[in-house]
């Protein structure tokens, strides 16, 4: 599928992949000693987390251009982790009237991203969603301060931190657009929210139509 109709919306979400990097190295050369970042760490690839459909969009459209090998084992990775979150969707369901318990759930569990090499490297890292871009800084979701659990961020300090509240609605803008662009009238698809794993083995066609099997509306 050829996306290029979809330009126009290339320069708002990369302002917004801007952002969160100035932000990050902001914040990295503010608290250099908080932030515990390094090469093969990979914690922040074994977190619960979705992106939105232009996210998806993007990362789906630079995984196609990998070699097919390395396509093929994301694909078989994938497949582990779409159990694994099926799982834990499972477990949500008997929480589904309790945000305390979710959120508890979200934080504890652990699925590797298919994306995530053997080497423990980033197969897509020039083209990482922005929830990978600034993890390892304090960042404002939902209303509440989030660290990462290795980092020397202390609680009872202020520190700057990177609005995720502003950007999910950023990208839930953009994300409307998208389905706009695409004659889908059920615009409220623009707030599913789906895993990497969705995102790398749904058709480009689906996406850019929010027509995804799995995906769950935003803040559930």
């Amino acid at each position: 599928m050829d996306i290029s109709r979809f330009a126009y919306l290339f320069e708002p979400y990369d302002q917004l992949v801007k952002e969160a990097d100035r932000v990050f190295q902001e914040i990295r050369e503010r608290h250099q000693d908080c932030i515990r970042c390094e090469i093969h760490c990979a914690d922040c690839c074994h977190a619960v987390f979705g992106i939105f459909l232009i996210e998806a969009l993007f990362l789906k459209n630079d995984f196609e251009r990998l070699d097919k090998e390395e396509k093929e084992k994301a694909i078989a990775r994938a497949k582990k982790a779409d159990q694994e979150l099926e799982r834990i969707q499972k477990r949500l369901r008997q929480f589904r009237d309790d945000p305390y318990m979710i959120n508890y759930i979200l934080a504890k569990e652990r699925i590797r991203c298919p994306l995530l090499s053997e080497e423990h490297e980033c197969i897509l890292y020039p083209y990482r969603p922005i929830t990978c871009r600034v993890y390892g800084v304090p960042i404002l979701i939902r209303g509440n301060v989030r660290v990462c659990h290795k980092s020397g961020f202390e609680k009872g300090n202020t520190y700057t931190t990177y609005n995720m509240d502003r950007a999910y609605k950023e990208l839930y803008s953009i994300s409307r657009e998208l389905l706009n662009a695409s004659g889908v009238k059920d615009t409220d698809r623009a707030s599913l929210m789906i895993s990497v794993a969705k995102a790398i083995t749904t058709p480009l066609e689906q996406i850019v139509k929010g027509d995804i099997l799995g995906g769950s509306e935003q803040g559930t």
